[in-house]
């Protein structure tokens, strides 16, 4: 099982849901922490994203024409605040920062997505909950965090194991998916109003089935990337006549290559 969510300062919530299996903790924490903001931050006061700055990091990508509209109609209904939206090919759930550039080797990073694609669990589904915020982005819950706890685990154990930073440990791991960054230090006030009238839209169903390992940098107000490694999921197995549902610590056999260079 993976570590049960602890307190840390430096995450958005600060505390963790009360249980982080179930959906409604879960994105009751999220809005309750946000509700409580008086004030924003400015995303892209972070004096290491300079020019020519770039970190390692895992992703999951989720390409679907439902989380693409829900996103566009968020962001409509947003655009007076004039946020900066991140755009449909910059959608992404940030799981774990590896290191700097200057921290990894092409070798090391190699050998980190064969490790990963050789330990990592069933592929899985996530729900795109309600609309919610934290201390400088617009972002939607994701539900439930069992899985996503899972996979940070053995994504951060694999760094350490080929000798990479790994970035925070999995009990400090808030998973969200963020729309759009606040641009300026603001009243948190006029941003939390109008998330909330948002709220009452249709949860977005997404299949995770990959990881993509990525160089990431800036560009003005948005991220962009270079892909270098994906690392596929084991296959989840339906559970049907005759087929037990599998257990939580069961994983099903694998195809011996499950890492591919250049992503996609």
């Amino acid at each position: 099982m993976p570590p049960v969510p602890r307190p840390a300062d430096r995450s958005f919530p600060t505390a963790p849901p009360t249980d982080a299996t179930r959906p409604r903790a879960i994105t009751a924490n999220d809005w309750s922490a946000f509700a409580a903001l008086a004030r924003m931050a400015d995303h892209w006061d972070r004096p290491r994203w300079t020019t020519g700055h770039r970190a390692y990091y895992w992703m999951l990508l989720p390409r679907t024409p439902e989380l693409t509209a829900l996103t566009r109609h968020c962001q409509q209904h947003l655009a007076p605040l004039r946020l900066d939206p991140i755009p449909d090919s910059g959608l992404h759930i940030t799981l774990a920062k590896i290191g700097n550039r200057t921290d990894g080797t092409p070798e090391q990073l190699a050998g980190l997505a064969r490790t990963v694609s050789e330990h990592a669990p069933r592929a899985f589904t996530l729900s795109a909950r309600p609309l919610t915020g934290s201390r400088d982005a617009v972002r939607h819950s994701l539900t439930t965090w069992t899985p996503l706890l899972r996979l940070h685990t053995v994504l951060t154990a694999a760094a350490r194991r080929h000798g990479l930073p790994a970035g925070r440990p999995t009990a400090h791991f808030r998973p969200h998916l963020g729309i759009a960054y606040n641009n300026r230090e603001r009243d948190a006030h006029p941003v939390i109003d109008a998330v909330a009238e948002l709220r009452t839209l249709p949860a977005v169903p997404l299949s995770i089935d990959r990881a993509e390992l990525v160089e990431l940098r800036r560009e003005g107000p948005t991220y962009r990337w270079n892909p270098l490694h994906t690392a596929r999921l084991a296959p989840s197995i339906p559970a049907g006549p005759g087929r037990p549902t599998p257990g939580p610590g069961s994983r099903p056999p694998r195809a011996p290559d499950r890492v591919r260079a250049g992503g996609g």
